[in-house]
C-alpha cells in the first residue's frame, strides 16, 4: 500500500515558505506579549520597570505644577506672549529700512561732514529737499579735498566706488535721499568718471569743488531767484495766497511780492508732526505781512478766502504728479473744487524721470513716534479742577504706550501723490509750463547735463 504523505513532506514554494514564516513569528510575538501582560510588575524585566517607575514620577510633578507654568520656557518665568505686528502690511515694503539712531558700526571710510550732515537730516535740523541737496554737496567738498589716491589706480576710477559710495550709503542709512540729491550725485559721478587720468591730483579735485560750487549756483540759487521773481507776478493786489506748511521757495516768492510792494494776504495751513508751517509764519509776520495760520483741519475753511493757491515740491513725476509733503494733495483737491488755481513752484533738478499713481509703492515711512503727542505739563497756579481736566485730556491724547495697545498701528508717511489734472501750472527756471510737459523738461535737462 502507498505511504501517506506527511505535512513536512510536502514541498512548498518559496511564497508559501514565506507566508508560513511569517505567521510563525507573528504567534510567537501575540504569546510572549500574553505572557508579559500576566506577569505582575516585579516580574518585569529590570529595565522596563525603570522606565515605567520614571514616567509615573514625571507625570506626578507636572500634576503638581500650577497650570500657568505649563508651556512656559524651559528656564521657567512667565509664558511667552506674542508681540502684536506693529507694521501696517500695505506699506510693509517700506520697513526695509529703519532710520540710523547712532553712529556705532559706520565705516571709518565716512568724511566727519558726512556724519554731521547725516545727524543733521535725521533730526529734521536741515529740512527740505534743496536745503539738503545743497548740504550734501558741500559736504562732498570737504571729503573731495581730503581724498588721496592709491597707488597703481586713477582718481576717475578708485573715488566714485571707493570713497564716494561710503559717503552715499551712509546718508542713505540716515534718510533716504531726495530726488534732487540723487539728480546731483548722478551728476556728480559722472563729472568725476570723465575726469583724465594724466590729470594732477590737487588740480582734479579742485576741479571738482568748483564745479560743485557752479551747480550750486546755477541749478538752485539762480532758478530759485528766476522761479521767485516769475511767480510773484501771479500775486496781484488784494490776492489772497494760500500755502501749506513750509517750502524755501514760496517763502522767497512770497517776500518778492511784498517788496515789489503788492499788497495781498497770506493763508498759511500746517499739519502735524513737524508743524512747518509755524516758522512760515513766523518769517513772513517778521516781514511785514499779514498772516492768517490754519491747522490741517482748517483747509477748507481756509480755502473759501484764498485766491491763489503756492505749493512747493519734493519732485515732479513723468505723469504730471506732484509728490510732496502729506497733505498736499488733500489741499490742491479742496482748490480744485472751488475753482482756485493751484501753481506748484519747482527747480528743474527736482524733475524725475519716475512715474507713481499713488503714495504706496513709493515713499518715506518716518518713525510713529513722531506722531505722538507729547505731554504737557501744568503750571504751579492751576487749579485743582484744571488739573484734573488737564489730566483727562493729556490721558486721551497721549498715546506714549500705543506699542502695547492691541490692534492699534500707527503710520507716518512723509509725503503724496498730487494729481495732474490738480495743478493749474508749473514754474520752473525754464519757465511756466502745464503739468504734462515735465518729462519733456526732464529729457533736455539731462541730455544737457550728459546723464
Amino acid at each position: 500500500m502507498a505511504e501517506t504523505a506527511k505535512p513536512e513532506d510536502v514541498k512548498l514554494s518559496p511564497a508559501e515558505l514565506k507566508k508560513r514564516a511569517k505567521a510563525e513569528k507573528q504567534a510567537r510575538r501575540a504569546a510572549q506579549k500574553e505572557q508579559e501582560g500576566g506577569k505582575p510588575p516585579q516580574q518585569r524585566g529590570p529595565q522596563k520597570q525603570a522606565e515605567s517607575d520614571n514616567k509615573k514620577i514625571i507625570t506626578a510633578q507636572q500634576d503638581s505644577l500650577p497650570i500657568r507654568r505649563r508651556g512656559s520656557q524651559a528656564g521657567g518665568g512667565r509664558p511667552q506672549v506674542k508681540k502684536d505686528n506693529k507694521n501696517v502690511e500695505l506699506f510693509g515694503h517700506l520697513n526695509t529700512q529703519v532710520r540710523r539712531q547712532s553712529n556705532e558700526g559706520v565705516s571709518k571710510d565716512v568724511h566727519p561732514s558726512i556724519l554731521a550732515l547725516g545727524a543733521q537730516i535725521s533730526s529734521y535740523e536741515i529740512c527740505g529737499s534743496s536745503a539738503r541737496c545743497v548740504s550734501m554737496l558741500l559736504a562732498f567738498k570737504d571729503t573731495i579735498q581730503q581724498y588721496s589716491t592709491p597707488s597703481g589706480t586713477s582718481l576717475a576710477r578708485h573715488m566714485t566706488s571707493h570713497h564716494l559710495s561710503p559717503q552715499i550709503d551712509y546718508l542713505k542709512s540716515c534718510r533716504p535721499i531726495s530726488e534732487a540729491m540723487g539728480n546731483a550725485i548722478r551728476w556728480l559721478k559722472k563729472l568725476i568718471v570723465e575726469i583724465d587720468p594724466s590729470y594732477p591730483e590737487q588740480e582734479a579735485k579742485d576741479y571738482l569743488c568748483s564745479s560743485i560750487d557752479k551747480f550750486i549756483e546755477e541749478r538752485i540759487t539762480v532758478t530759485d531767484q528766476a522761479i521767485g521773481d516769475s511767480a510773484c507776478k501771479q500775486i496781484k493786489n488784494g490776492s489772497v495766497v494760500l500755502t501749506y506748511g513750509k517750502s524755501a521757495i514760496v517763502e522767497k516768492t512770497i517776500l518778492t511780492a511784498h517788496k515789489n510792494g503788492t499788497s495781498f494776504r497770506v493763508l498759511v495751513t500746517d499739519s502735524r508732526p513737524l508743524f512747518e508751517g509755524k516758522v512760515l509764519a513766523t518769517s513772513l509776520m517778521n516781514a511785514g505781512l499779514s498772516v492768517t495760520y490754519y491747522p490741517f483741519s482748517g483747509i477748507t475753511r481756509a480755502m473759501t478766502e484764498a485766491t491763489i493757491v503756492l505749493l512747493g515740491a519734493h519732485s515732479m513725476l513723468s505723469n504730471g504728479r506732484l509728490q510732496s509733503r502729506i497733505g498736499t494733495a488733500s489741499v490742491a483737491m479742496a482748490a480744485h473744487k472751488v475753482d482756485v488755481p493751484v501753481i506748484v513752484l519747482c527747480e528743474s533738478v527736482k524733475f524725475s524721470g519716475k512715474v507713481a499713481l499713488d503714495s504706496i509703492v513709493s515713499n518715506e515711512l518716518a518713525p510713529a513716534e513722531e506722531l505722538i503727542l507729547p505731554a504737557r505739563s501744568t503750571g504751579a497756579t492751576t487749579s485743582t479742577a484744571q488739573k484734573e481736566d488737564d489730566s483727562t485730556k493729556q490721558q486721551s491724547r497721549s498715546l506714549s504706550d500705543w506699542r502695547d495697545i492691541p490692534n492699534l498701528r500707527i503710520l507716518n508717511l512723509m509725503y503724496d501723490v498730487t494729481p495732474a489734472e490738480y495743478i493749474t501750472m508749473v514754474i520752473c527756471e525754464y519757465g511756466s509750463l502745464p503739468s504734462t510737459s515735465v518729462p519733456v523738461v526732464h529729457r533736455l535737462v539731462n541730455e544737457g547735463m550728459g546723464i
